[in-house]
């Protein structure tokens, strides 16, 4: 799992089926690393998200039919950073 921040969106005029009603967002990390991620959760540019990678967490939250692995799974409203480093 990734914790980062919502950098921007992707779109186009076209997509993939399975992709109806989701958004695309570029999540970057505190190391600066950026994925994109299926969204249908609402995110939007500078909310803290919460990104699962793998192809169950895909299957279970938006579908076997979706392209992508990495799935926003919640929108973070606070980080405990003093029980998060322990």
């Amino acid at each position: 799992m990734m914790l980062g921040r919502v950098v921007g969106a992707v779109w186009g005029s076209r997509h993939a089926s399975g992709l109806d009603g989701a958004k695309l967002l570029t999540i970057e990390n505190a190391n600066g690393a950026r994925v994109t991620a299926i969204d249908r959760l609402g995110a939007g540019v500078g909310d803290r998200v919460l990104v699962a990678h793998g192809s169950r967490v895909r299957d279970l939250t938006v579908g076997e039919t979706v392209a992508l692995k990495d799935v926003v799974i919640a929108i973070i409203d606070g980080v405990d950073e003093d029980e998060a480093n322990a």
